[in-house]
């Protein structure tokens, strides 16, 4: 009796992880997960259940902030500034984000002077 029981319940729970699954779209390649994770000292084969755990953790993160930065900034919009905003007490991510923004700001103005460069000698 108590196996039986204990298949109905393991039936349900799958149910709900395939419901779960076609709702959620994949925003992270199992691969790239695999890879971010021996980057930052893991396994170079970590095991499947630990690459899960860490894309649920990050679409979680992801959709949280998202969520939280649609109430802070403009209705319907989401701004650098809003997510600087809520990221701003912790240091880490803080600085990390200014690092990140001013060598994409840097790129940009590279781009732009090789596009100039390039425009100029084909003229």
């Amino acid at each position: 009796m108590a196996e039986a029981d204990k298949d109905q319940f393991e039936d349900d729970d799958n149910e709900e992880d395939v419901h779960i699954e076609t709702k959620r779209k994949k925003i992270f390649s199992k691969e790239s997960v695999r890879c971010m994770m021996y980057g930052f000292g893991d396994d170079q084969n970590p095991y499947t259940e630990s690459v899960d755990l860490i894309e649920d953790l990050v679409i979680e993160y992801i959709t949280e902030m998202t969520k939280k930065a649609i109430e802070v900034g403009r209705p319907g919009r989401i701004s650098v500034e809003d997510i600087i905003f809520l990221i701003r007490k912790d240091p880490k991510k803080y600085s990390r984000v200014k690092e990140l923004l001013t060598m994409s700001e840097e790129l940009r103005k590279a781009r732009k002077a090789f596009d100039e460069i390039k425009y100029a000698t084909t003229k």
